[in-house]
């Protein structure tokens, strides 16, 4: 394996780290009609909600990119994905949803198991980045020199 400098390791790990942020941040904007329907549905205004969360993971999410300000990030999205993980994904792994074929339950079931398992490494990266030092291509770094 080739070696590579620690701040770009940092750039590298920031960036994939929140690509899943900022990109299901764009799609709650742009196209959501699948999220909508693994809402629960006692939400109301599910399309504001979807939209309201799709701003808070593209703005922390981006927060954590530039590498400015990212333990208030990481916990704003540790929030997020233990709210997430609670109202969505947990209930999904003990219940169906209304009009659901049997024939499409284990499709279900992976679903909300890959979702709640995902949903806790992340919170395990947002626990690291209460402790992470950012490299030197960062906004934080840039700013501070």
């Amino acid at each position: 394996m080739f070696k590579i400098s620690p701040d770009l390791a940092d750039l590298l790990f920031r960036l994939f780290f929140c690509l899943i942020f900022v990109g299901l941040g764009a799609e709650h904007i742009v196209s959501d009609a699948l999220i909508q329907r693994l809402m629960p549905r006692w939400i109301l205004y599910p399309r504001a909600v979807s939209i309201a969360c799709g701003i808070w993971l593209l703005g922390w999410g981006s927060l954590i990119l530039l590498g400015w300000h990212i333990r208030w990030a990481a916990i704003a999205l540790g929030l997020f994905l233990i709210l997430v993980t609670i109202v969505v994904h947990l209930p999904g792994v003990f219940s169906y949803p209304s009009g659901l074929p049997a024939s499409a339950r284990w499709m279900w079931d992976i679903l909300q198991r890959t979702n709640l398992v995902k949903n806790l490494c992340l919170l395990g990266v947002c626990f690291h980045l209460q402790h992470h030092t950012v490299g030197k291509y960062s906004l934080e770094r840039l700013t501070s020199e």
